[in-house]
Order: C-alpha cells, then sequence, then structure tokens
C-alpha cells in the first residue's frame, strides 16, 4: 500500500469519524456531555449517523495503521505496536457495528477500543524513541497518552462522554499529525 494512501487516511479518517459524532449530537437534542457516553449516540434517532461514522473512521484508521506498519515493521517494538493499533481500529469498527443495543458484546468492544489504542500508542512511542532519527515522534505518542489521561482525569463529568472525547481528539491530532508526515 502506497504510504501517501495511508497518511491520507490517517488524515481524513479522524475528520470524518469527528464529523458524524458531531452530526449525531446536533440530531440528538437530549445529549449531555456530563452524563452521557459517546456509545448512547448510537442508539437513539441519530444512532445510523453515529455508527456509520464509526465503523467509516476505523477502516480508514485501519489502512493508516497499516501504512504505519510498513515504515515500523522492522522493529520488534513497532510492530507489535501498529497490530495493536489495527486491533484497536477494528474495535473501534465493532463499537458501530455492536451498539449499546446488543448488549455486553459493546462494552467489551468500547473498553478494547481505547484501551487498545492507549497502548499502541505507548509501544508505537517507545519504538520511536529507540530510534535517535525518530525520537522526537516517540515522545509526541507518549505524551498524547499522557496528556490525555491526565486532562480525562481532571475534568469533572459523570458520564463517559468527556473522557471520550478527550481520548478522541488527542489521538485524532496525533493520527492528523503522523498521516501528514507518511503522505
Amino acid at each position: 500500500m502506497p504510504l501517501r494512501i495511508a497518511g491520507l487516511c490517517g488524515v481524513i479518517a479522524p475528520v470524518i469519524s469527528l464529523s458524524f459524532i458531531a452530526l449525531a449530537i446536533a440530531y440528538t437534542p437530549q445529549f449531555n456531555w456530563f452524563t452521557w457516553a459517546l456509545s448512547d449516540l448510537g442508539v437513539h434517532q441519530a444512532a445510523l449517523i453515529f455508527n456509520s461514522g464509526l465503523i467509516v473512521g476505523g477502516v480508514l484508521t485501519t489502512i493508516f495503521a497499516i501504512g504505519l506498519m510498513q515504515i515500523l515493521r522492522k522493529q520488534v517494538l513497532g510492530f507489535l505496536g501498529t497490530f495493536t493499533l489495527i486491533l484497536s481500529t477494528i474495535s473501534l469498527c465493532a463499537i458501530g457495528v455492536f451498539p449499546e443495543s446488543a448488549g455486553r458484546i459493546h462494552l467489551y468492544v468500547s473498553i478494547s477500543f481505547f484501551a487498545l489504542l492507549a497502548i499502541s500508542l505507548l509501544i508505537i512511542g517507545a519504538a520511536w524513541v529507540r530510534e535517535s532519527s525518530q525520537r522526537y515522534l516517540g515522545l509526541y505518542s507518549i505524551l498524547t497518552v499522557v496528556v490525555a489521561v491526565i486532562a480525562a482525569w481532571v475534568i469533572p463529568h459523570q458520564g463517559a462522554a468527556i473522557p471520550e472525547i478527550i481520548g478522541v481528539l488527542a489521538a485524532s491530532v496525533w493520527a492528523i499529525v503522523l498521516g501528514i508526515k507518511l503522505f
């Protein structure tokens, strides 16, 4: 796969996913950032918009992750990190395929997405830190996770939407920056 296509997917996947989330919020007037989870949007009037955005975003991010894997596959940590990122993107698609109305599986794929995403960025970061020419990308990847976790911890909330959007925004910026680099 050409790295330019992967890079383009790294840039447009977050834009598409976040646009679909914003559109779903606009069509769900009862949505509350402080008491809801983003996944609640997947079972209300804008369910098709929300769930489709996650699936399309997950597929595009998988293409991006495969491009990253081409660059990092020679290192064990790089391969492991990008493979974990691919598992995370599959989980993102699964959130759209298995909304809250699907039962307990939704909880499992949601937790898997966020956990695997954070783990993948940490492993990819460690791989790049070990490669002196890419150390800044490694530190950036690790800091992305650290800052998102701290922000999600300190910003008051009762529901899951705020920590979820913080994680999504942090990962989106990371993907856009790396997507531009691949492009």
